[in-house]
């Protein structure tokens, strides 16, 4: 069931233009990396795992890239320098597909999904994940869906006031409690609510907080028994949301919160305006979760469904 076609009208120039900073480092560096150089030898290779690293690629998933590199060289006995951009774009692309990320033109409900389908959507405080919840509301929005909002995340007055904004601006019903309540609470209203009235999609908002892995545990725990009691079954999506210009970080959030509960997909924000755009690769492929959004820009429609394919034509040409 394509609820969301409508995100083919997305266009890829917003796509390079997000990552025009990140293409623009990534590509420095390789070409001084292959300066003087005709074909792929050890020094190149040393080079490259240097410029791979430093563009947040992750030290873990660069010494794989270099590892495949380094068989197609053997293999062919001879490679250009003047090939490396169209092998990386290859051997990233495999890397993705083997971590569950699949080209699209926006996130697919399986046929026969639960009706209201339930996104948890989980985070630390300043990623976006707020804004992320907002911009997905207007998107299912426009795709003709009915939207309702939990704003659980109680533990800031200015995160309930933050999503009651966002929902008077896409105009869904956005279901809360006061400041200090108990967030499986909201939950459970939120998903009560959306079921009663017919919603196709709820967005549960939850508190960004890293304070400890039990205590988080704890509470995203008891989230989604809420949510599970009110709705009859598991929420379908707990999306990560992350800021892919605090690059590192981002990794070290995604331990965090892979630890304390079962991710099943993320949103990675903020990428225009950074070079730190390789952290995509890399978190993706260390965490085998499959990244469904990226933010690249303020706009309502700047944050997009991740299609594999085009992020690396963007990064190392088509």
């Amino acid at each position: 069931m394509g609820f969301f076609d409508f995100f083919s009208k997305q266009k890829k120039e917003t796509l390079d233009n997000g990552l025009a900073k990140t293409k623009e480092s990534v590509f420095g560096k390789i070409a001084r990396a292959v300066a003087g150089k005709s074909k792929v030898d050890d020094d190149v290779l040393d080079n490259l795992e240097e410029v791979l690293i430093t563009s947040d690629v992750g030290v873990d998933t660069t010494l794989e890239i270099i590892r495949r590199i380094e068989e197609r060289v053997a293999r062919d006995k001879y490679v250009s320098t003047d090939e490396l951009n169209n092998i990386l774009r290859e051997e990233i692309a495999g890397l993705l597909t083997e971590n569950n990320t699949e080209d699209t033109e926006g996130f697919q409900i399986p046929e026969g999904a639960h009706k209201p389908y339930i996104i948890l959507v989980v985070g630390v405080n300043g990623v976006g994940k707020t804004t992320t919840i907002g911009k997905l509301a207007y998107q299912f929005k426009q795709a003709g869906l009915n939207v309702y909002l939990g704003a659980a995340d109680t533990f800031r007055a200015a995160a309930v006031e933050q999503i009651c904004i966002w929902g008077e601006r896409v105009g869904v019903p956005v279901v809360k409690q006061q400041m200090g309540s108990d967030p499986a609470a909201v939950a459970f209203d939120a998903v009560s609510s959306a079921k009663a009235n017919g919603a196709d999609v709820v967005l549960i908002d939850t508190a960004g907080r890293l304070h400890n892995k039990v205590g988080l545990m704890n509470e995203l725990t008891k989230i989604k028994n809420a949510v599970k009691k009110a709705a009859g079954y598991d929420a379908d999506d707990v999306m990560l949301v992350l800021d892919g210009s605090t690059g590192q970080n981002a990794f070290e959030q995604t331990k965090q919160f892979t630890k304390a509960t079962e991710v099943t997909s993320l949103a990675i924000t903020k990428l225009d305006g950074t070079a730190k755009g390789g952290v995509v690769i890399g978190i993706s492929d260390q965490f085998k979760v499959p990244v469904r959004y990226i933010g690249l820009g303020e706009g309502m429609e700047d944050l997009q469904p991740f299609n594999r394919k085009a992020f690396v034509d963007s990064l190392f040409g088509s």
